[in-house]
């Protein structure tokens, strides 16, 4: 069986990472191509320094950000980013399926409800009992 070599329309990621901003823009669908011609603000430079930085192995640290409003693009693949959901940092890997995506989508920041038994008092039944 041949595995299937990736491609985000109809280009290889080889040839997306030759790719500049301005390449990419012209292929990322119309909210994120809209998002990056505006430019990229100081926290989005600061990030892509960084992500840089550890790349080259200068930065020991992991990669932290509160840039929920990164767009992957093809220079953060490869990379494990944690991304502020609120509450904590999740470790995240950007792979090429996450190309032209928000960060803010792989970090989720609501948890599902899980709720416990019912205490005393929460029916009709329950509240005619004796506490003890």
């Amino acid at each position: 069986m041949v595995k299937k070599e990736f491609t985000y329309k109809g280009k290889t990621f080889d040839e997306l990472k030759l790719m500049s901003l301005q390449d990419f823009m012209k292929i990322a669908p119309s909210r994120v191509r809209r998002s990056l011609k505006r430019g990229l603000n100081p926290q989005h430079k600061k990030l892509l320094l960084k992500v840089k930085m550890s790349k080259d192995g200068k930065l020991k640290k992991p990669v932290k950000t509160h840039c929920r409003n990164m767009i992957v693009i093809p220079e953060l693949v490869g990379v494990i980013l944690h991304i502020y959901n609120g509450k904590e940092f999740v470790p995240v890997e950007i792979t090429y399926e996450m190309l032209g995506k928000y960060l803010g989508e792989f970090a989720i920041t609501r948890k599902k409800v899980e709720h416990s038994a019912p205490g005393i008092g929460a029916t009709k039944s329950s509240a005619a009992m004796s506490v003890k």
